[in-house]
């Protein structure tokens, strides 16, 4: 019992450090410019549910940030960034605001601002592709497919990057009180209400997971690709000159056996042995 409360104990204090302490450092040191991200994702959410309460404004919106699994793929690709700021239709906007902001507060004060638009868009990016891969499954397959009218769901809100950022900023700064309460919980939403929704969530959680384990090991990892991109390619062929012949290269040099040197010949001196020095002839 004692064990299990000092782990519970140094968890919670890690946590503290990890998700509190570090980020509010970062901010008091870089200011409100530390939470961009987060003023214009709160901002956007807000400015597009405001314009889509207009008939004209609901039809702009939805072919600016309308997302559909049969839509073609580059359009779908082109409207996903744009998806992240339309709220979801049937979940309240105003809860989720604040949600909103403290996912993007806390993943760019933590992670930087380059990095949190990356895991953001990705874990929606496989969400949404991730359907589109149901769709066609067809319905069965042990639950993982989908019938087609789900096609034709509008597929719009930040919930994805929401719980992406969470889970990520969880497995990075090892705090598991976090996840339980963010990408957890949604985990077990997800379970009890299967909807498209919760698939997509279901999806965001494990690309974020798989994210936040390669964090720190992507020097390793482009240099393994590249090791096998050069073996794939196999070895350098000669340049090619000017009138079509290829300029011979050199052999290879062998570190194994070194090359042979020819080293000049001695010369034999026959009779009395003197030095080359001193002069032969009589004086």
């Amino acid at each position: 019992m004692r064990r299990f409360a000092l782990f519970i104990v140094r968890t919670v204090r890690g946590e503290w450090h990890g998700i509190v302490v570090d980020p509010v450092r970062q901010l008091l040191r870089r200011g409100l410019s530390g939470l961009l991200l987060a003023f214009v994702a709160a901002f956007g959410v807000i400015f597009f549910h405001a314009v889509a309460q207009h008939p004209t404004g609901a039809v702009a919106v939805r072919l600016l940030g309308g997302v559909y699994a049969d839509l073609p793929l580059w359009l779908a690709l082109l409207r996903t960034p744009v998806s992240l700021y339309v709220p979801a239709l049937d979940l309240p906007v105003w809860a989720g605001i604040t949600q909103l902001f403290l996912a993007f507060a806390l993943a760019e004060l933590a992670l930087g601002r380059a990095r949190t638009l990356a895991v953001a868009y990705a874990t929606t990016l496989a969400g949404t592709l991730t359907v589109r891969v149901m769709i066609a499954l067809g319905p069965g397959w042990w639950g993982l497919g989908l019938p087609p009218e789900i096609g034709r769901v509008l597929d719009t809100g930040p919930s994805a990057a929401v719980v992406g950022l969470f889970t990520y900023l969880s497995v990075v700064r090892r705090a598991p009180i976090v996840f339980t309460l963010t990408g957890g919980s949604m985990v077990w939403e997800s379970i009890a209400i299967p909807n498209l929704a919760g698939r997509e969530h279901l999806i965001a959680v494990a690309a974020a997971i798989v994210l936040g384990l390669l964090h720190g090991h992507g020097r390793s990892l482009r240099r393994r690709v590249w090791s096998v991109l050069r073996i794939g390619s196999g070895p350098a062929k000669a340049p090619v000159q000017a009138d079509g012949e290829r300029t011979p290269t050199a052999p290879p040099t062998s570190y194994d056996e070194p090359s042979a040197v020819k080293l000049p010949q001695q010369r034999t001196f026959t009779g009395s042995s003197k030095s080359m020095d001193t002069p032969t002839g009589t004086p």
